[in-house]
């Protein structure tokens, strides 16, 4: 990594054509064919798909608070083997990320970290409880320039505090992010509500608890005249309501994790705590209208909502098993498999929903970019031909509560660049020591630049 100039030849891009890329000073340099450079790190990239860096909405790193589960360190490490540049931090930790000074520490370790931009998302809620605001104007004006603010885990379930935080956040362009879950309708639910929930004997999660939460808060969102957006849909009826909010002009945007368009509800009869996630694992229907919904764009984008936990925590009984999957190792190829092979997205649409557009929804700057001159070098190298069974080998964080342990996935991330610098090469991660010497080397690089 001496150089941090890298020549990647022959790389195709998400429309289908093919380029070579030349990355220097932390921004793409040159597009075209036949470049060349004789300071730079030449990839291969001969059947690789060259893609804008991941952006992930959604992502529970765990500190400050819970560094048993996970670290700012350790969560970036397994965002950028996933092909992630940038995850948005939910604030569920301890402290609460409900201050500027909160929100401004988990900035700083991801900046320590240097694997990925970290961007902290701000809790709607004072200690996520519901009750009051938290400091949403502090957090906006802090250096962390938080835009997104979540009580996820949590529904924002009192309407008035709903509507005041559309209100509040609407003066600098923030938008909140829901866990739409009436809390009343879901008390010690630990599956999705039906036939299968009966027969085994456990109390059912109804798919209405999401969808009537949606439908108050797109109403709330359209009365404020505020931005909405809907975490981790998972039934064909919440799909159904944001489609009708769109096209009644409501300003509301909406994701789907991987697991809830592959997954189904069966997998939960056979116990295995890896399987328990809020909301819970659905219905075929359900997974075939979320993919729908996603192939129209009344779905806006993916999000892992990437939770880890203690073995501890999941290598126990059903009900007293924490809920969650770890999922920014295996997210791309998830989708890959989920949509792109289905033949309900292409890479272009792909870029859409794990790029571009959860850049947007999140006002983050230098993200979601078209892989094209002036750019920033922010780029993932994918291979789609590649099959894998995923083990534990495979999960760089530390939480191995992965449901797809064991089961064959398409593709894999052989590179992903940050800033320019490489986080991982031929499908490596890059140690600490390796990050900081390149990043050390780039602000020389941009240094002596602008001093000339």
């Amino acid at each position: 990594m001496s150089s941090e100039r890298y020549l990647v030849r022959g790389a195709q891009l998400s429309d289908g054509t093919t380029t070579d890329l030349l990355l220097a000073d932390g921004v793409i340099t040159g597009a075209g064919t036949r470049l060349s450079d004789a300071g730079a790190t030449v990839i291969d990239a001969d059947g690789l798909i060259a893609l804008p860096g991941l952006v992930d909405l959604h992502t529970h790193l765990r500190e400050p608070g819970y560094e048993q589960s996970e670290t700012v360190l350790t969560g970036s490490q397994a965002a950028a083997i996933g092909g992630f540049t940038t995850v948005f931090a939910m604030a569920n930790t301890s402290p609460v990320q409900d201050t500027a000074g909160v929100v401004e520490q988990v900035l700083a370790l991801g900046e320590s970290a240097g694997y990925v931009t970290v961007q902290p998302i701000g809790a709607v809620t004072v200690g996520l409880e519901g009750l009051r605001l938290a400091e949403l104007g502090a957090m906006a004006a802090s250096r962390a320039n938080v835009r997104v603010f979540s009580d996820d885990g949590f529904c924002v379930s009192d309407p008035l505090l709903m509507r005041r935080a559309l209100e509040y956040v609407k003066a600098f362009d923030g938008v909140v992010a829901q866990h739409s879950q009436e809390p009343r309708l879901t008390v010690g639910a630990q599956m999705n509500e039906g036939a299968l929930s009966s027969e085994l004997g456990l109390t059912g999660w109804p798919a209405v608890a999401e969808e009537s939460i949606i439908a108050r808060d797109v109403l709330l969102a359209e009365h404020v005249g505020s931005r909405l957006h809907v975490c981790h849909l998972s039934t064909a009826g919440a799909v159904d309501v944001v489609r009708w909010a769109k096209a009644r002009g409501i300003n509301v945007t909406a994701e789907v994790t991987p697991h809830h368009l592959l997954l189904t509800e069966e997998l939960v009869a056979g116990y295995d705590a890896r399987y328990k996630v809020n909301p819970p694992l659905r219905r075929r229907e359900d997974v075939e209208a979320l993919r729908q919904g996603l192939a129209d764009g009344t779905i806006d984008i993916i999000a892992t909502d990437h939770a880890p936990h203690p073995v501890e925590s999941k290598d126990c009984e059903w009900d007293a098993a924490a809920n969650g999957m770890v999922g920014l190792e295996s997210a791309l190829s998830v989708a890959h498999a989920a949509v792109v092979e289905t033949g309900f997205l292409d890479w272009k649409d792909l870029v859409r929903v794990m790029s571009t557009t959860p850049a947007r929804i999140g006002r983050i700057q230098g993200q979601g970019q078209q892989l094209t001159v002036g750019a920033p070098a922010e780029l993932t190298l994918y291979d789609p031909s590649a099959r894998r069974v995923f083990g534990r080998s495979n999960l760089i964080g530390k939480g191995v509560n992965s449901p797809y342990l064991e089961m064959t996935l398409p593709g894999q991330v052989l590179a992903t660049f940050h800033r320019g610098y490489a986080t991982v090469l031929d499908g490596v991660l890059q140690s600490t020591a390796q990050i900081d010497a390149a990043r050390a080397a780039l602000a020389g690089r941009i240094g002596e630049g602008r001093n000339e």
